[in-house]
């Protein structure tokens, strides 16, 4: 059953990457153009670092999938593709692996393929601290998401239905492990109050996963006989909501869900996330072309962000947060309602600039 349900996932991922629906955010963040504000690209880096934790580069390949044979072939061909390009990758969750042995090399690919390469374990919050070693053994992991999807769980038809002992065991696990720990939504955002409250409970780091790319409460309830579900579709926050919600929470954050193109992505930087990851659009290419196409679509990508890094005057992913952002539409009637002030936005580079002339180090 279990194998089945993952092969499903991916036949109703795909099946949303061909009808999307509702408002992407991203699109109501844009950048003021500055045209004397350009750099020289060598001078760019794409490099960044957080919670103690160091990539070559801000994009990685988000959760996924494990757990079948067909999901194996998926999870073999995206560790050569992160290998080949650098980009660190996630784990899908891994519960299919601590129910049944048997699925481990649909799993451990992701490490026999990327020997070297930067490889985050995935388990769900009622995991045991046993079993999340048991995760993080198999594939060597250098970082452990935790997924937080009570929309999802609910609109499953053999989901949990307690979530209470979630922020316990979140804890019990934070500080159990050796090595970075990140809770990730699943595609429904993470609010501000949330990630005060994961901060607390000793985690490293938020990956925000906002509403607006895969949506699970909708793959869940295409598995129903019925759909009685539907009114779950499209449940949460965006990612850029959520960066703007969480942007003092006193959290690294990383940001996935909804992004489509290079742009995107740096839209994200810009908000605040350290590193911005992807999953559907990236599941897509490979189905599609195979694994040699979604090297080439990580190799663009990387290229692309550079170039809009010199474009905009940024020398490194985190300098994209001193670019100065208008923020429209719904997004912006998020921050009203939420008391966030979006005009300080718009004039970041002055402020910047201001700061870099009273402390003497301009010639």
């Amino acid at each position: 059953m279990s194998a089945q349900r993952k092969d499903d996932h991916v036949r109703l991922a795909i099946a949303q990457q061909d009808d999307p629906r509702g408002v992407n955010q991203f699109d109501e963040v844009s950048f003021v153009h500055h045209a004397l504000a350009g750099i020289d690209r060598p001078d760019v880096s794409l490099a960044t670092a957080f919670a103690g934790i160091s990539w070559p580069v801000p994009i990685y390949i988000n959760a996924m999938t494990g757990g079948s044979e067909k999901t194996g072939i998926i999870n073999r061909d995206l560790a050569i593709a992160a290998r080949e390009t650098g980009v660190p990758i996630a784990s899908g969750s891994m519960n299919a692996y601590i129910k049944d042995p048997s699925c481990a090399g649909t799993f451990s690919v992701l490490r026999e393929q990327n020997p070297d390469g930067f490889v985050m374990a995935n388990v769900n919050a009622n995991a045991t601290v046993e079993n999340v070693w048991r995760a993080v053994d198999l594939i060597r992991a250098d970082a452990l998401q935790i997924h937080v999807n009570t929309a999802q769980e609910t609109a499953m038809p053999e989901g949990d239905r307690s979530f209470s002992s979630w922020a316990g065991t979140i804890e019990k696990i934070a500080a159990a492990v050796d090595i970075p720990v990140i809770v990730k939504e699943v595609g429904n955002g993470l609010s501000r109050q949330t990630v005060l409250a994961l901060k607390d409970l000793g985690v490293s780091v938020a990956d925000v996963s906002g509403r607006g790319g895969t949506d699970f409460a909708r793959i869940e309830n295409g598995r129903r006989d019925l759909g009685e579900y539907a009114f779950l579709h499209g449940w949460g926050q965006s990612a850029p909501a959520c960066l703007l919600d969480a942007q003092d929470a006193g959290l690294p954050l990383l940001a996935s869900g909804g992004v489509r193109d290079p742009l995107d992505v740096a839209r994200a930087l810009a908000l605040g996330a350290h590193g911005v990851g992807a999953s559907g659009g990236f599941l897509r290419t490979l189905l599609d072309g195979g694994v040699d196409a979604l090297i080439a679509q990580l190799t663009t990508w990387l290229d692309q962000l550079a170039a809009l890094q010199t474009m905009l005057g940024a020398r490194t992913p985190a300098d994209l947060t001193h670019c100065d952002l208008l923020i429209h539409g719904s997004l912006r009637s998020f921050c009203a309602d939420r008391g966030i002030e979006t005009g300080p936005l718009a004039r970041r580079s002055s402020v910047a600039e201001a700061a870099h002339d009273t402390t003497g180090s301009t010639s």
